[in-house]
């Protein structure tokens, strides 16, 4: 009764906060927007048994648009400081004025250390891709400057205004200049040079109903190089209600490695595969299945938290506390 309780609750507290938030003149900067989403997103932290999949229809359609205006207040803030961080000379040398790049860097931290579990330090990865850079490429910037040291990063967005404010930030870093790259176009307009990569990062609100999400994983399958790695993000539990969840039955084409949930004040999800090597076909009804047999892919019933109990890529690693929230 307890869990149940508490999972009423949660959903109370998400509906009352989306009816304050839907009601908002703008969703840029201000003191009433960043409380209402400070509000939001501090309920969403404790970890929570809810099963979103089945929750009522209405519930659904509430969250998917909740969704919706995260990821529209998320632009509205990178953006701002963006453009703040384009007015000091060096721009990278502030970059801790965005208030939530700690997260950034404990996240982009954990995703370096999944991806070390695939690489070798003799060969770490040349060339990588982010799609969904937005105005404020962090993950980007931070893996280039202080773990991909030599890697090229191409970053995609559709959005030709926010890869100018992007570039702005690195073009006075001689290093970074010469490395990241920024690309105005839609990802599934993007095929030959998807080959060329050893890493593509899926941004978390690149497709933020989760059958655009698959249609864009279903894009990366049919173009990536046999063999690369698909870094994604995704929610579970209650973080649910800020972004999509991707499920190990929507990675058709890509054998899982590994997901892992974080418990502190980092929000997403980091799901980890690997593209296959046998050829993917996809008929008219979106039914998956490989010309030469079964594909690595784990079994539909496969959910995230049985999955990562017995796949968690920090078994073997004693960075866990690295990952606490701070007291």
């Amino acid at each position: 009764m307890g869990s149940l309780h508490e999972e009423t609750n949660l959903v109370d507290k998400m509906c009352e906060i989306y009816a304050k938030i839907s009601k908002l003149e703008t969703l840029k900067p201000s003191e009433d927007v960043n409380t209402l989403f400070t509000e939001l997103v501090v309920a969403c932290i404790p970890p929570s048994s809810i099963n979103i999949a089945t929750l009522p229809q209405n519930i659904q359609e509430t969250r998917s648009k909740l969704i919706k205006l995260c990821g529209e207040a998320e632009g509205h803030l990178e953006a701002h400081f963006s453009t703040l961080l384009a007015s000091f000379t060096n721009p990278l040398h502030h970059l801790d004025a965005f208030p939530y790049y700690n997260n950034y860097l404990k996240l982009s931290q954990l995703e370096f250390d999944i991806l070390n579990q695939h690489y070798t330090s003799e060969q770490p990865p040349k060339r990588v891709a982010f799609v969904g850079s937005g105005p404020l490429p962090l993950t980007s910037i931070v893996l280039a400057l202080y773990h991909l040291k030599n890697a090229e990063f191409h970053n995609y967005d559709i959005d030709h205004s926010a890869n100018i404010m992007a570039s702005r930030l690195v073009l006075p870093d001689p290093d970074l200049s010469e490395r990241m790259f920024f690309h105005s176009t839609d990802i599934m307009e993007v095929t030959e040079d998807l080959k060329e990569y050893d890493v593509v990062f899926l941004a978390a609100l690149v497709g933020m109903d989760i059958n655009d999400k698959v249609k864009v994983i279903e894009h990366l399958a049919k173009y990536m190089a046999p063999g690369a790695i698909l870094m994604l993000r995704s929610a579970h539990g209650a973080r649910a209600f800020l972004y999509p969840v991707v499920e190990p039955d929507h990675l058709q084409g890509f054998e899982v490695l590994s997901i892992f949930h974080p418990q502190d004040e980092v929000i997403n999800s980091v799901v980890i595969a690997r593209k296959d090597s046998l050829p993917l076909e996809v008929d008219h009804d979106h039914n998956h299945h490989h010309k030469l047999g079964m594909g690595s892919i784990l079994p539909s019933s496969c959910k995230y938290c049985d999955f990562q109990a017995f796949n968690n890529p920090l078994n073997k690693m004693n960075i866990i506390d690295d990952f606490a929230m701070d007291e």
